[in-house]
């Protein structure tokens, strides 16, 4: 039943997704002969080699005058690196500025949303690292791995996955740029992206929107084109299994789901898609041991505990949360949005020592001024309980230590990662 669920999944950066795999950079080319043929209906077999060259080939980061009159007027060359990066994105998201707008179907260049003013985040990627570029500034894609966030979208339930910026500075700050961003209790973790792996993400929104059109053609060949860029993304295949499931040609449906799996063995929805498509086909033995392996997948995942952590949270049962989240911890223990959450719910149980010294770590081991910000004003929030759970006269009788009422001062010059 449970796999039923997602077998017309799609995977779309910004509107639909899946998990990211680690490419290899010297992966041969793919050979396009390999693919089946899509079998479109009244027209033949179309080939792979000839959907890819139906298409032309564009750079995505080409800047126009425009652009470039743009980044001289608000990004001087006179000015410093962190300057001219707050100018930069101050012009782009500001209100005297592009004032870009989010929209999560706005997919297109570098060049389309500086002209169209819409945006959805990885095009608004495209264009704040063309412009970040041709002000000197090293700018890259950087995914991020989030939490399952599944949506609705015609027949397909679609996954979002996230990519924004990451900004280096020459002494080593970093800072991400975003349109959208992420709650950081929803982030699990990040990599950078090579262009061409971004460049593949851009054709894949573009299969998937043409998929949910219905035009297969187009969609099979945005598909291929994708996979030309960076044919090791395994979300890349599971969206072409999603195409030959509209043709009814199960086999190859097969064959993508197990190539996305030979790139990531943990890619869940591959592994759920192929688990439906055995029960369908009544191979239950294959159905069984591939949902038996889900499971074990999902046993060590600290973020599906966290999960089940938040569902007994909504239920007000806060000791099965703690109890979740326990699991998570002994997974993550580093991890600073886990830590917090712990603290949280301690918190709710009225233990404030442990939210104290958890909500504390969280803050110690957050990486972005954000994260920090919010834990230490969940850590005041806890403190003020914690004076009041004991009374005026005993807690004149606590012996406390200097207590931080905000984030830990960070100078200017100092290594680490600031969300804009």
């Amino acid at each position: 039943m449970y796999a039923g669920r997602v077998l017309r999944a799609g995977i779309i950066a910004c509107l639909t997704a899946g998990a990211l795999g680690c490419a290899s950079q010297g992966a041969p080319p793919l050979d396009l002969n390999t693919l089946p043929a899509l079998q479109v209906a009244q027209a033949g077999p179309l080939r792979a080699v000839d959907a890819a060259a139906r298409l032309d080939a564009r750079d995505l980061l080409a800047t126009t005058p425009a652009m470039r009159d743009f980044v001289a007027r608000y990004a001087p060359d006179g000015s410093s690196p962190r300057h001219r990066l707050l100018s930069l994105h101050e012009a782009v998201r500001g209100a005297g500025g592009l004032s870009i707008r989010y929209d999560p179907a706005a997919d297109g260049s570098a060049a389309w949303a500086f002209t169209q003013g819409d945006a959805n985040c990885l095009s608004f990627a495209h264009l704040f690292v063309a412009l970040a570029r041709d002000t000197g500034l090293e700018a890259h894609y950087q995914w991020l791995d989030v939490r399952p966030q599944w949506t609705r979208v015609g027949e397909r339930l679609t996954m979002r996955v996230h990519v924004n910026v990451m900004v280096r500075m020459p002494r080593g700050e970093q800072f991400m740029v975003d349109i959208d961003p992420l709650q950081p209790r929803d982030v699990a973790g990040s990599r950078l992206l090579a262009d061409h792996e971004a460049a593949a993400l851009h054709d894949n929104n573009l299969a998937m929107a043409a998929l949910a059109q219905g035009d297969l053609v187009a969609a099979f060949g945005h598909a291929v084109k994708a996979l030309q860029l960076s044919a090791d993304l395994p979300l890349l295949w599971v969206n072409l299994g999603a195409i030959y499931r509209q043709t009814g040609q199960l086999d190859a449906v097969e064959w993508s789901l197990l190539q996305a799996l030979q790139r990531d063995s943990s890619e869940r929805s591959a592994m759920n898609n192929l688990a439906l498509l055995y029960d369908q086909a009544g191979r239950i033995a294959e159905r069984d041991e591939l949902l038996s392996r889900i499971q074990r997948h999902r046993e060590r995942n600290p973020y599906f505990h966290a999960w089940r952590g938040d569902l007994a949270g909504e239920r007000g049962d806060w000791g099965e949360a703690l109890a979740h989240y326990r699991e998570a911890l002994r997974l993550q223990p580093q991890d600073s949005a886990l830590l917090a959450a712990t603290g949280i719910i301690h918190f709710k149980l009225q233990q404030y020592a442990a939210a104290e010294r958890l909500l504390q770590q969280a803050i110690d081991g957050a990486s972005l001024l954000s994260e920090r910000s919010e834990y230490a004003a969940q850590l005041e929030r806890v403190r003020q309980a914690g004076l009041r759970s004991v009374g005026p006269r005993q807690a004149g009788l606590r012996s406390v230590g200097p207590r931080q009422a905000g984030p830990p001062q960070v100078a200017v010059e100092a290594t680490g990662s600031t969300r804009i």
